[in-house]
C-alpha cells in the first residue's frame, strides 16, 4: 500500500433531477437504493478518509440527504447549476487536501478500482494534479474515478467561467494540458463498447441483472467482466443506449 500523508476526501455527487431517468441514484437495486450501493462499495476503500456524498438544495434532494444519513454519509447541499461549487465548498468543508470524484450512476465502481486509481496519484513522481480513468475510453463506461488536489479544484473554482463546463465539475482541468500535469489511466484492453453506467430504463435492468446474479456487492468490475463473457446476450440489454455528449 502507498503510503499517504495527507486526508482524501471522496465527494460523490448525486441528484434526483435527470433527463432520461429521474430519481434514478434512488432506484432499487439488489433491495437498495442505487447510492447505497455505491456508498457500500466505496467506503471499504483503503485510503478514503472520509466519503461525502453533494447533492443540490432542490427539495426534491431531500430524499438524497436522507438516505446519505441513514447510511452514515454526510450530505452536502449546494447550488443546483453549480456542481464545481458544490465540490470546492464540500472539499473545504471536511478539509480534503486530495479529492476523489465520484458519480451516482456508476453503481459497478468499487474500493479496489478506487483504490488503484488514488495509488497511481500518491506514487507519481513528479506527481500528477489529476488522474482520470474517462479520457482513454478504454474502460468500461461507468468506471469513472478522478483524483486531483484541493489546490487544482480552487483553481478551476476560481478560473471556470464556462457554467455549462462548472456543471460537469473538471473541465477547466482537463482542457487545460499545459496548466496542469494530467494522466488518463488506460486499461490493457478495450472494454468501451460496455455500459456499466446507469441513464435508461435499459441500464437499470442491466444492473439489475448483474447484481441479482451476484447475489451481494462485493464483486469486481472484472468479476463483471467474467459474467459476460459466460453471458454475451445480456450486452444486448442496453447496447442501443447513446451516452450523452458533454
Amino acid at each position: 500500500m502507498v503510503e499517504k500523508n495527507k486526508k482524501i476526501v471522496a465527494i460523490l455527487q448525486a441528484r434526483m433531477g435527470s433527463s432520461r431517468l429521474p430519481g434514478k441514484v434512488l432506484e432499487n437495486v439488489a433491495g437498495l437504493p442505487m447510492i447505497a450501493l455505491i456508498i457500500n462499495r466505496t467506503r471499504r476503500s483503503h485510503y478514503i478518509d472520509q466519503l461525502v456524498v453533494a447533492t443540490t438544495q432542490l427539495s426534491e434532494d431531500d430524499l438524497i440527504k436522507i438516505c446519505s444519513n441513514e447510511f452514515g454519509v454526510p450530505c452536502y447541499r449546494g447550488a443546483e447549476g453549480d456542481c464545481l461549487d458544490r465540490y470546492y465548498q464540500a472539499a473545504k468543508q471536511y478539509e480534503a487536501r486530495i479529492i476523489v470524484r465520484l458519480t451516482g450512476d456508476n453503481p459497478f465502481v468499487d474500493f479496489r478500482f478506487v483504490d488503484w486509481v488514488i495509488e497511481k496519484y500518491l506514487s507519481a513522481n513528479p506527481p500528477f494534479d489529476y488522474i482520470d480513468t474517462t479520457i482513454s475510453k478504454t474502460f468500461p463506461l461507468g468506471l469513472s474515478v478522478e483524483v486531483f488536489s484541493f489546490d487544482v479544484l480552487e483553481i478551476a473554482w476560481k478560473e471556470e467561467s464556462n457554467m455549462r463546463r462548472r456543471e460537469h465539475v473538471t473541465p477547466f482541468i482537463t482542457r487545460h494540458p499545459g496548466l496542469f500535469r494530467i494522466c488518463n489511466l488506460k486499461s490493457h484492453n478495450d472494454y468501451s463498447h460496455i455500459r456499466l453506467t446507469v441513464d435508461t430504463q435499459e441500464d437499470l435492468i442491466f444492473i439489475r441483472r448483474i447484481y441479482d446474479y451476484f447475489g451481494h456487492d462485493r464483486f469486481s468490475w472484472r468479476d463483471v467482466l467474467n459474467v459476460l463473457e459466460q453471458h454475451p446476450e445480456w450486452l444486448e440489454i442496453n447496447h442501443q443506449v447513446k451516452q450523452k455528449v458533454i
